[in-house]
């Protein structure tokens, strides 16, 4: 304490340790696999690394790049939002190369939002959204996303994001495919956030780095819907796509007015980052279609691996439509309904890290019984881990 005050920014006293950094070193010191924190376990296309490699040895990024971005990257970024999803955005006003998405949302949220604006965001929700709204001095406002469990997925409650929106909203904070639930919001629910946020004139912040990890449905960026060019900033990343999380190249398209309000924080944030691995990125979005197809297939494997395994083990399975993320209910296992006492012991009663999804939300009881797995890592490991769960 120094004059009479915590040393931490009262806006962050509630954000400690994250329950990944616990639950990782949780792994490590129980020697157990490690399904919570949400990283592949090999690298991506061996071509992309060298890529990295060549411009390293060229000199290629090795000193400050320019603050958007390199105009390779961004020149491919907007290529990729064409080919994708015939968004045009011009690569010298319209496109800006982050740290990561994390960087990204952060930029974003600290560009476009003044103390007391309001930010709706589905709720469970990745946690840096809530430190970032609450360091740009927002509120935070929850719309859950509810569990089907006839479907055996989660929901969208369109009258609930509806009633959410009062005169001090300033933007939506959307998230698909979404993380941790795995939902990939639908045409028609796209179209009424759409028409909501034209209505009541909000920005839209649409965190889209799972874009190419859809199993079921398609995604369709809200960008792309009428009236939301000029009012959307989406934010993209290269680590799951590429599986190269470690790099930290994320990147925004939006207007050029938003991206300006968004460089203007960015960078006093890290200023500029990532520069040879920029070079790698940009040859990384100009794969063939079979990189992106031979993605997927893959990890729709791995997730019917992991998801058999856990309904086989007892848990209640919610199917994730995209992501690399499945959400379970460990009610049916009929040990208590307290995620975080549930992962705090799993690695001693099976050798499985897991990450419980209350920290995911406010109200912490409407996730209290739900725990997320990570089935972005090798077939072997996960059948070892399916093998283990099965003692439970």
């Amino acid at each position: 304490m120094t004059q009479g005050r915590p040393l931490l920014n009262r806006r962050l006293a509630e954000f400690g340790t994250t329950i990944f950094a616990e639950m990782s070193a949780l792994a490590v010191r129980t020697g157990s696999i490690n399904l919570g924190q949400g990283f592949p376990d090999t690298d991506g296309p061996e071509e992309i690394r060298e890529a990295a490699v060549r411009a390293l040895r060229a000199g290629h990024g090795n000193q400050y790049p320019p603050g958007p971005g390199v105009p390779e990257l961004r020149t491919a970024i907007a290529a990729h939002q064409q080919r994708r999803y015939a968004l045009t955005y011009d690569p010298d006003s319209e496109v800006l190369v982050t740290a990561g998405a994390t960087e990204a949302i952060a930029a974003t949220l600290l560009a476009l939002v003044e103390p007391g604006d309001e930010v709706i965001a589905l709720e469970p929700y990745y946690d840096s959204y809530a430190a970032c709204i609450a360091m740009a001095g927002g509120a935070r406002v929850p719309v859950t996303l509810h569990p089907d469990a006839g479907s055996g997925t989660y929901r969208l409650d369109l009258d609930e994001l509806r009633a959410a929106v009062t005169p001090r909203t300033r933007l939506i904070l959307l998230n698909t495919p979404h993380n941790p639930t795995g939902t990939v919001l639908t045409r028609e629910e796209l179209a009424a956030i759409a028409e909501l946020a034209c209505e009541r004139d909000l920005l839209v912040v649409t965190d889209e780095v799972y874009e190419h990890l859809v199993f079921e449905g398609e995604h369709l960026p809200i960008a792309g819907f009428p009236g939301m060019r000029e009012r959307t900033v989406t934010i993209g990343s290269a680590g799951k796509t590429f599986s190269f999380t470690g790099w930290k190249v994320g990147w925004v398209t939006a207007s050029p007015g938003l991206v300006t309000a968004v460089r203007s924080a960015k960078q006093f944030l890290t200023y500029v980052s990532a520069g040879p691995f920029q070079y790698a990125v940009a040859e990384a979005l100009n794969l063939p279609d079979s990189y992106f197809e031979g993605l997927r297939a893959d990890l729709r494997a791995k997730r019917d691996l992991l998801s058999g395994g856990l309904a086989e083990a007892g848990f209640e399975v919610y199917r994730p439509a995209g992501t690399y993320f499945v959400t379970t209910d460990i009610r049916p296992l009929g040990g208590g309904t307290d995620g975080f006492a549930f992962c705090r012991a799993l690695p001693e009663r099976c050798g499985v890290v897991a990450i419980p999804n209350a920290v995911f939300y406010d109200d912490q009881e409407a996730g209290r019984s739900k725990v997320r797995f990570a089935f972005c890592k090798r077939d072997d490991v996960l059948r070892e881990a399916v093998s283990r769960l099965k003692g439970l």
